[in-house]
C-alpha cells in the first residue's frame, strides 16, 4: 500500500460559512450582497434537463453514483486534512481513493478545503473543493468520480467552475490564482488530469452565466 503523505496546511482567512437553500431552479447560497446562485447550478444550467430525466429514468444508478461522489469527496477531504481513517470507508471507495492517491500526493501547501466563497463580479457563490499548490503552481483543484472516461469537451463545466471560483477567491483574499487541476477517477479506477488556466476560460464563464440569467427571466414571465 501506498505510504499516506502529511499534508502542509497554509494559514489564511477565515471565511464565514454560508447557508443555502434548494430549489427546482437550483441552489442558492445567502451572503452579504444577496442570495446568490451557486457556481454549480449555473454552469450546469444548460444540461439540467438531461440529467433531470436521467435520474427519473435511473433512480437506482442515480442514487449509486451521488453516494459513490459523497463518500470519495469525504475520504478525499479526510486525507488532505491529515485526518485519513480508511476502515471508515468501503471497498468501493478505498479503491477509488487509491486509484487517484498518486495524484492526491502531487497538492501540497493547501490554502482551504470546501470553504464557501462568492463574487460580486460574478454573482455567485460555492463551495471550493481545495485551493492547494498541485505539481508547485497555486490552482483550483476539483476532485470528480465518473462513469467512464471524459473528454476535454466533456468537462467544460468543470474548467468554468474553476474559472469562478478563481474569481472569487481573488475577491476575497487578493491573491490570484492561474491554474486549475481537475482529478477525475472512474468507476474503474482510470484517472484523468485536467490542468488549464482560468483566464481562458472567462469568456465562456461569463456567456454561460449570461443565459443562466436570459433563462430566469423567461421562467419569471
Amino acid at each position: 500500500m501506498r505510504m499516506d503523505k502529511i499534508f502542509t496546511h497554509v494559514e489564511t482567512k477565515i471565511f464565514e460559512d454560508l447557508s443555502a437553500e434548494t430549489s427546482d431552479t437550483g441552489r442558492k447560497y445567502r451572503t452579504p450582497v444577496g442570495d446568490l446562485p451557486s457556481v454549480t447550478t449555473v454552469v450546469g444550467w444548460e444540461k439540467r434537463k438531461f440529467f433531470a430525466k436521467w435520474r427519473k429514468e435511473n433512480p437506482h444508478e442515480s442514487k449509486r453514483v451521488t453516494s459513490r461522489g459523497n463518500h470519495l469527496h469525504a475520504m478525499i477531504e479526510d486525507y488532505i486534512n491529515n485526518e485519513l481513517d480508511r476502515e471508515k470507508y468501503d471497498g468501493e471507495t478505498n479503491y477509488l481513493f487509491n486509484s487517484l492517491q498518486p495524484e492526491l500526493d502531487k497538492i501540497d501547501n493547501i490554502h482551504a478545503v470546501e470553504v464557501p466563497l462568492w463574487s460580486e463580479a460574478t454573482m455567485l457563490a460555492g463551495r471550493v473543493d481545495c485551493i492547494g499548490e498541485y505539481n508547485g503552481k497555486l490552482s483550483i483543484i476539483d476532485f470528480k468520480g465518473s462513469t467512464n472516461p471524459k473528454s476535454k469537451n466533456a468537462v467544460l463545466s468543470y474548467f468554468y467552475q474553476a474559472t469562478a471560483y478563481s474569481i472569487a477567491w481573488e475577491e476575497r483574499t487578493g491573491q490570484r490564482i492561474d491554474n486549475f487541476a481537475i482529478l477525475l477517477v472512474t468507476d474503474e479506477g482510470i484517472t484523468q488530469v485536467f490542468e488549464g488556466s482560468p483566464r481562458e476560460y472567462t469568456k465562456g464563464l461569463l456567456d454561460t452565466i449570461e443565459k443562466y440569467h436570459a433563462d430566469q427571466v423567461i421562467l419569471d414571465v
